[in-house]
């Protein structure tokens, strides 16, 4: 229900009361009364109207209301539901937070009505006005109760809410690093594939009628890279089960197959282990396939006649990369290039660097040192 209309009902409900009550005589103030009359009535009206306005103006509402108890028991009009209105003030400034105007406007009405009942002739009858104070600090305290309890639920459900917020959040970015991740495979996987069709079919045309064996091997292989690719790029879009199209991990133990693409394609590679293999996790095994695989694919389709050393070292808690090349290094080949750019942004995913440029005695080589233990 729309608070307004909550206020409304009160309003209704109190003046109602209030009127009715004090007329059937239902209660009495525990004092000597005098008759309502039409001031006393004023006073209980105006008392419950201004209860519309408890929750946009609690200061003049329960200044008002107060003022209107005050006022009405100092005058000995009969009944106690004129302080309805003065609880219900109260009540309102407490659960609104206003706890000091809670707290003073009762010691403001519990001082008004002990006035009048301390200057009575004779003694207050039992109940009435005598369990006012009562009254008072059961009000207070509810409200109190009511305040926190509302700010309880309202952080709860602000809780609810960003949490929900961050939920999305969290799917758009896993959405967004596995369109990144795909990207990266098809790069990886069909680059390199294509690049060996690419120079294989070069040394067919080129032996096809003085070596006709030699343009059969390349066709061959030709062939085989096609079906490869065709497997990588059927488990790639499969939803990514990080495998290899024969079912192997894609990894450092797969380097065999990288290397023998290579001398098929008619470049030498020499091949360094340094250290003892160690726990790596999956995601950099895979990483420093890739890596090689791509440097691999560079030295296809920009290095010329050229052979390749690569070196793997397994330090403590890191896995160091290099792959160099002797042969023709392109103008501005390591500062374009998706396949550049994939490297260096799968070393850093993995809190690692990657460094590529021309080597000093000619050729090119790439860098990388990934972390094999996470970051704390």
């Amino acid at each position: 229900m729309h608070p307004w209309k909550t206020d409304a009902l009160i309003t209704a409900a109190m003046l109602t009361l209030g009127v009715a009550g004090t007329y059937g005589r239902v209660s009495s103030s525990g004092l000597m009364e005098r008759p309502l009359d039409p001031l006393g009535l004023t006073l209980i009206v105006v008392s419950c109207l201004v209860l519309a306005w408890r929750r946009g103006a609690p200061v003049p509402v329960g200044v008002v209301a107060v003022g209107c108890a005050v006022a009405y028991y100092g005058a000995r009009y009969p009944g106690i539901f004129a302080a309805g209105p003065a609880l219900i003030a109260i009540y309102t400034a407490a659960t609104l937070g206003r706890r000091r105007l809670a707290i003073g406007l009762a010691a403001a009405l519990a001082t008004g009505i002990a006035i009048p009942v301390a200057l009575a002739d004779t003694d207050p009858e039992p109940g009435g006005l005598g369990l006012l104070s009562g009254w008072l600090v059961a009000t207070v305290v509810l409200g109190e109760v009511i305040k926190n309890r509302r700010a309880y639920l309202e952080e709860v459900e602000q809780r609810a809410i960003q949490a929900e917020i961050t939920r999305e959040e969290a799917a758009l970015r896993r959405a967004g690093e596995e369109r990144l991740w795909i990207a990266r495979e098809l790069h990886d996987t069909l680059t390199h594939s294509i690049s060996v069709i690419n120079v294989q079919t070069a040394v067919a045309l080129q032996t096809l009628e003085p070596d006709p064996a030699l343009a059969r091997r390349a066709l061959l292989a030709v062939k085989e890279s096609g079906k490869e690719a065709m497997h990588e790029l059927r488990a790639t879009l499969g939803v990514l089960r990080h495998a290899d199209p024969d079912g192997s991990e894609v990894g450092l133990a797969g380097l065999s197959r990288l290397v023998d693409r290579a001398e098929a394609a008619g470049l030498p590679v020499r091949t360094l282990t340094v250290g003892t293999r160690g726990e790596v996790p999956a995601e950099v095994d895979r990483a420093a396939y890739r890596i090689v695989q791509e440097a691999f694919t560079n030295v296809l389709r920009h290095a010329g006649a050229a052979s390749i050393t690569v070196t793997i070292e397994y330090a403590a808690e890191m896995i160091r990369l290099s792959v160099e090349d002797d042969g023709e290094t392109t103008t501005g080949t390591a500062e374009s290039g998706m396949g550049l750019i994939g490297m260096r942004e799968r070393a850093v995913a993995l809190g690692g660097s990657l460094t590529a440029g021309p080597r000093s005695g000619g050729g090119f080589a790439v860098r990388a040192e990934l972390p094999t233990v996470t970051a704390p």
